[in-house]
């Protein structure tokens, strides 16, 4: 541990030039990836010691109180380690015990897509992918317990991307905290990682307007044909096929589309799940099918008052319901985001539509709720009459 400024400087400088030489050997080699990596990671174990062993030190000088002189150079520390904590070539987060952020550095925020201001007081399980949140969660309860450091593999997803991350936690026991904290260093999987399922929607413009607003049009447009065919001369067409719509929408709009429908209205009780469109050689559709949509929040909820729920971010894994093992079907799923719509008839609330997009894929957004809201409204209307009891 260096004794003071001049030696904590240089340690910082020495320790940036080993990660630029990491870096630059890496895009010479890129074959020798594994190798590179072992050596990253024992780099990022000691800018983690290094952060440990100075924030304790300047939490045990605030404690320890003192004259002028100590307080300002405390105070010339303090700055010291703020800076190089924002401005370390690595991604660093600090978490309190309950794995909120608590601060965060910049290359971490860009990493996570957001300003430091927005992130901080976010539980950075928010920002893990679904299928990966438990793990963590459990890594992170295991650090603070037993306060060995953890390293595993793990995968960022947020807002239409995913990557493949190592994560590195380490508990940090500050005199002046009520509770232990935990240094969090993100760090390149040392495989590359992967990315699973389809590519993005728009992987180079899904923030050009004007594409978008063509998208939904044209499932607009295709929507209408099909509820169009279904009313026929005078009304006497066929009756509106469920799974042609939702099938429409699964091929171009969502991962999963989901159908129920509610055979009383406001009664979720009494809701019955009649369509699953899901990708080709998905082995979750019959799991899909046998759930019972009143007892989820989503789209329960959706049955019951008939609002509409968009989850741009999906916080709760268990919006969706459980599997029979008790896994949430939002992290069997992979789920990013989460839109349901209620199926408004000229009686009410005749069902729901709900949209799940993976982790990889663009996110739903305002634009994508106030379309389902009015495609919901003609599936409802187009919806055949009750049966009379």
């Amino acid at each position: 541990m260096p004794e003071n400024l001049a030696d904590l400087q240089r340690e910082i400088a020495e320790l940036n030039e080993r990660a630029e030489a990491l870096r630059a050997t890496l895009a010479m080699d890129p074959d020798d990836a594994a190798g590179t990596a072992e050596a990253a990671l024992a780099e990022l174990a000691y800018a983690g010691t290094l952060l440990r062993d100075c924030g304790e030190r300047l939490a045990a000088d605030a404690a320890a109180g003192g004259g002028p002189r100590r307080a300002a150079s405390g105070g010339d520390e303090k700055a010291v380690l703020r800076a190089v904590f924002n401005e370390l070539t690595v991604p660093v987060l600090l978490l309190d015990h309950e794995g909120y952020i608590r601060r965060i550095n910049t290359l971490a925020s860009e990493r996570l897509g957001g300003a430091p201001g927005y992130l901080t007081g976010k539980p950075f399980s928010n920002f893990v992918d679904l299928r990966r949140r438990a793990p963590m969660r459990s890594w992170l309860a295991a650090v603070l317990r037993g306060g060995e450091t953890a390293s595993f593999a793990s995968r960022l997803a947020q807002r239409g991307w995913a990557e493949d991350v190592h994560l590195t936690l380490t508990r940090l026991d500050v005199p002046t905290e009520a509770n232990p904290l935990v240094l969090a260093v993100v760090s390149p999987a040392p495989d590359g990682g992967g990315d699973e399922g389809p590519a993005p929607l728009e992987p180079e413009v899904e923030d050009q307007v004007v594409v978008l607003a063509a998208r939904r049009l044209d499932v607009l447009t295709r929507m209408t044909r099909l509820l169009l065919a279904s009313a026929g001369p005078g009304g006497a067409g066929r009756p509106l096929a469920l799974d042609e719509a939702a099938a429409l929408l699964a091929d171009s709009y969502a991962d999963w589309v989901l159908v129920d429908v509610c055979d009383l209205p406001g009664d979720p009780a009494r809701a019955r799940r009649a369509v699953v469109a899901a990708p080709e050689a998905d082995g979750r559709r019959e799991l899909l099918e046998g759930c019972d949509p009143g007892a989820a929040e989503v789209p329960g909820q959706v049955l019951a008052t008939g609002t509409s729920v968009l989850d741009q971010q999906i916080e709760d894994e268990t919006a969706l319901g459980s599997a029979a093992d008790g896994a949430p079907l939002l992290s069997l799923l992979g789920a990013g985001s989460l839109l349901s719509v209620p199926l408004v008839g000229s009686r009410g609330v005749r069902g729901a539509l709900t949209l799940v997009r993976r982790s990889n894929r663009g996110a739903f957004r305002l634009a994508d709720l106030g379309l389902l809201e009015e495609i919901g409204e003609h599936i409802g209307l187009a919806l055949p009459p009750r049966p009379q009891a």
